[in-house]
């Protein structure tokens, strides 16, 4: 009995842990959406000609100031790291707002413009990285990263590979600074070269690495853009498990990672596990809305309960960017972070804009 009574102590003990970063969360993510109203009122009231500054900016923002100058105490830290967890709520909710048709047309179109990306940016980033120095398991996450899912590629390929943590350290930062630049960098590029909403959405799936940074980017270009990148990641996320196999098999076969046991359901097995279970959420209730099995007021509700989710992802992207832990990254991981990001960016640009203008392969109906 009193094993029991201590279990469900420490069950308690242990969400409670979560609860001041989860509220903080909320604040920082309240505070960028009342920022924008606070914002948008003032400019009027001055009659000045300003840009509507969205609730996404003033979020991740506000996270930035406070992590790089009071910083983030450690008990907030528990509760601040979910904020994946509530990017993968908002992605799973949004499948309300997308009929499977769209998702088919958008998805299948995305593929193959997803897989030029991997290839010529992979191939450019391992040649980098060997011509800089880097280990070749250091490439290789850099090139997992930067092709497929940012730091969920990274964790994932981290163990296949059997990469030291500090080659994921490495990697893991360039990544995520890369994504701090990509986010501020590509909407004004987005707007100055003329894309549309769906243009920009294609080119933030395919350009930016970590999912949170991704959807943040689309949002900040407007929601139809957020919508339409949100797919288009979904779709790379789910490549994950065959690259990594890949990047395996390799390393196994030179003797410096365990080895894949043979036979096909072994592969497919190491394909499940490393695939992102919130992509199935996001087709189930894609599904649940293209059957009509859901009223207006509950397609409503799921809207809100996707806004609110990514609201407190834009708050964890910001409290989660520590500037000075970036700046410690070393400059060769970044310059190869770099390099891929511009091919990824100008590669997909050109995709995007071939696709669009040329095939014309327009939005979803």
């Amino acid at each position: 009995m009193s094993i029991a009574v201590a279990q469900d102590k420490s069950r308690v003990g242990g969400v409670a842990a979560y609860i001041p970063g989860i509220l903080l969360l909320i604040a920082v993510g309240a505070l960028g959406k009342y920022a924008q109203i606070w914002w948008n009122a003032l400019a009027k009231q001055q009659h000045w000609t300003v840009p509507d500054i969205e609730y996404v900016l003033w979020a991740i923002l506000i996270g930035v100031v406070i992590t790089n100058t009071v910083g983030l105490p450690p008990i907030f830290r528990p509760g601040v790291g979910t904020y994946e967890f509530w990017l993968k709520i908002g992605i799973v909710a949004l499948g309300s707002r997308f009929v499977l048709g769209d998702v088919a047309k958008l998805g299948g179109a995305s593929f193959v413009q997803i897989l030029v990306d991997m290839t010529v940016a992979g191939a450019i980033i391992l040649t980098v990285a060997r011509a800089l120095g880097l280990s070749g398991k250091l490439g290789s996450l850099l090139a997992i990263g930067t092709s497929i899912c940012g730091v969920s590629a990274i964790i994932a390929g981290k163990g296949a590979i059997r990469a030291r943590d500090s080659e994921v350290g490495y990697a893991i930062a360039a990544i995520l600074a890369l994504g701090a630049v990509a986010l501020f960098a590509l909407p004004p590029l987005g707007h100055a070269i003329g894309l549309s909403d769906h243009e920009f959405g294609l080119w933030a799936g395919l350009a930016v690495d970590n999912t949170a940074e991704t959807t943040a980017t689309g949002y900040l270009f407007s929601d139809s853009a957020g919508k339409t990148a949100v797919l288009v990641k979904s779709t790379r996320n789910a490549l994950i498990g065959f690259v990594v196999l890949g990047f395996a098999a390799y390393w196994a076969a030179r003797g410096e990672a365990d080895a894949i046991a043979p036979g096909l359901r072994a592969k497919a097995g190491f394909v499940w596990a490393k695939f992102p279970k919130f992509v199935l959420g996001f087709l189930a209730v894609s599904a649940i809305a293209t059957f009509g099995w859901l009223t207006k007021q509950q397609t409503a509700n799921l809207a809100n309960v996707s806004k609110w989710a990514f609201l407190l992802t834009f708050a964890g992207v910001g409290l989660n960017t520590d500037l000075r832990e970036l700046a410690r990254t070393g400059w060769r991981p970044l310059v190869v972070a770099v390099i891929g990001l511009v091919t990824v960016a100008v590669v997909s640009l050109g995709l995007v804009l071939f696709t669009s203008r040329v095939l014309h392969w327009g939005a979803p109906g």
